[in-house]
């Protein structure tokens, strides 16, 4: 692994970057072949992981005390799933779920494998090791989410109110970036990040991220 921080996270991210062809959900989206049943199947599994996340980010904010600089990054995090929160009401409209629609919906394991898992690491990995881990993974959701709000404006017909949510993850966040950087500093100026636990963490979640497409893939 490389010695500085800015090194570690772009050799992280370019070597846990998934198969091109891992995702079988979002060319459907961005080329207009999905259909209305999986994009509110989409909204209705966001809507179950976006407040499991932000909880997840506290706890590892509230675990990294004495690790000012991973604290920052995973209330940053805390904060962003606020947001998103608020911007997903739009897109759960635009694809017709109302509260008994909500009420009635069954999760898909595969979906919620990925938020379980950021919770395990909310309990059990070393924060430092987390950020590194989950800045990784972020790389590859923002992507998506770019190439998912274009095919909802294009093909869908979709407002940029309904978009909104896929667009905030979508843009950049140079302020986030520079929080984690600073943590993964942090980790190796006090010797605390374990690169080894950081990757297998890293890896293990582009893994969970391709199962909730794929099984977001599957639905009709």
């Amino acid at each position: 692994m490389p010695g500085t921080a800015a090194e570690m996270l772009k050799t992280t991210r370019s070597e846990l970057a998934p198969d091109p062809d891992a995702n079988p959900l979002v060319p459907l989206v961005a080329s207009g072949r999905a259909s209305l049943e999986t994009l509110a199947a989409l909204a209705l599994e966001q809507h179950r992981v976006i407040p499991a996340d932000r909880r997840a980010f506290l706890h590892l904010a509230q675990r990294a005390d004495e690790e000012q600089a991973a604290a920052g990054f995973f209330t940053m995090l805390a904060e962003g799933e606020e947001l998103a929160a608020e911007r997903l009401g739009a897109f759960m409209a635009a694809c017709e779920v109302d509260q008994r629609r909500m009420q009635a919906y069954e999760p898909l394991p595969g979906c919620q494998a990925y938020p379980a898992y950021i919770s395990w690491l909310a309990l059990n990995a070393a924060p430092t090791d987390a950020v590194l881990a989950i800045t990784a993974n972020f790389a590859t959701w923002g992507t998506y989410c770019a190439r998912i709000a274009q095919g909802l404006r294009e093909h869908y017909g979709f407002t940029d109110e309904a978009c909104a949510f896929f667009d905030f993850f979508a843009e950049p966040a140079p302020a986030l970036d520079e929080r984690a950087e600073s943590a993964v500093q942090e980790g190796l100026d006090t010797g605390r990040l374990d690169t080894s636990s950081a990757y297998t963490y890293g890896r293990l979640l582009q893994a969970y991220e391709v199962m909730f497409w794929s099984a977001l893939g599957r639905t009709p």
